[in-house]
């Protein structure tokens, strides 16, 4: 006898902002929009937050002038994703942005512990999908930078969207952001 299998319901950025509006969700729940899924965003632990915090400074210092960098704030990725990455650097200012959430960052980065399953699968898949060039996890379970990039579609070797190149750094290995070739950044510095 095969049990059921729950439906999912799959909601749209439009029905997700009217439960906002409506009350059903407050704005400061810790809930992500992830291809039409409400998900439980990873709890702001000290260490979670202090490497938001460190990420967020050397990315500002990487990037400089005319880009700025966001955190836990809304990004848009097609019509069933509105993820709050915990960094993401973003070309321009704040107020270009002030009618609607970038949709093209030029980095994202995930900090993980609890939820590392999850950036490495289903968060990498949408960004991959949205053709974010780097994604970047930090992975304070094992204390590495996950460096993911070159996005790639599903096909005879993978079932869905991911990264065809992924790098593990350590502590003492340096990285430079994709759209910031001329800066380095050493992997400790985004480490708590």
């Amino acid at each position: 006898m095969n049990a059921e299998q729950p439906l999912l319901r799959r909601w749209t950025r439009h029905e997700y902002a009217r439960l906002i509006d409506e009350s059903f969700l407050d704005e400061d729940e810790p809930i992500e929009l992830l291809d039409g899924l409400l998900l439980l965003k990873e709890p702001q632990t000290s260490p979670h937050r202090t490497a938001v915090l460190l990420v967020a400074t050397a990315l500002e210092r990487a990037f400089g002038e005319g880009w700025f960098v966001q955190t836990q704030s809304p990004i848009t990725l097609g019509d069933r994703s509105e993820p709050e990455p915990d960094v993401c650097v973003v070309r321009g200012s704040p107020r270009d942005y002030v009618d609607a959430h970038p949709t093209r960052p030029a980095l994202v980065v995930e900090v993980a512990q609890s939820g590392l399953r999850l950036a490495r699968g289903r968060k990498a898949a949408a960004y991959a999908r949205a053709r974010i060039a780097d994604y970047w996890i930090v992975n304070l379970v094992d204390r590495v930078l996950e460096a993911h990039r070159e996005p790639a579609r599903p096909g005879p070797a993978r079932r869905h969207w991911g990264y065809a190149a992924i790098e593990m750094l350590d502590a003492d290995a340096m990285i430079t952001p994709l759209a910031a070739p001329s800066a380095a950044i050493r992997v400790a510095e985004l480490l708590p």
